[in-house]
């Protein structure tokens, strides 16, 4: 399995509530795709920005979904409520 950790960056003011939204809508459009398993949006306990898990079946399979127009357009529609940009770090499970 192989699984991407993304830290976002600060949340413009008033855009919470939008970025939500969003992260909702591409959870079904990303769902459609050969080899997704999850994406789950986390929030921190004491504050901070927001994080996301991305669970898909293989490196290969992410990169498939990652390399469409509409993970594209999806980039285009939330980067303008981002106050930096998204840190990703890929990972393969080794034992689990």
């Amino acid at each position: 399995m192989f699984i991407v950790i993304i830290n976002f960056p600060p949340i413009k003011t008033g855009k919470d509530v939008e970025f939500r939204e969003w992260f909702v809508q591409t959870n079904k459009e990303f769902a459609t795709h050969k080899g997704f398993i999850s994406r789950r949006l986390l929030k921190p306990i004491k504050g901070g920005n927001y994080a996301a898990i991305v669970e898909h079946e293989s490196h290969e399979t992410f990169m498939a979904m990652h390399n469409t127009p509409a993970h594209d357009e999806a980039g285009k529609r939330v980067e303008p409520m981002f106050d930096g940009s998204r840190s990703p770090q890929f990972y393969e499970v080794i034992v689990g």
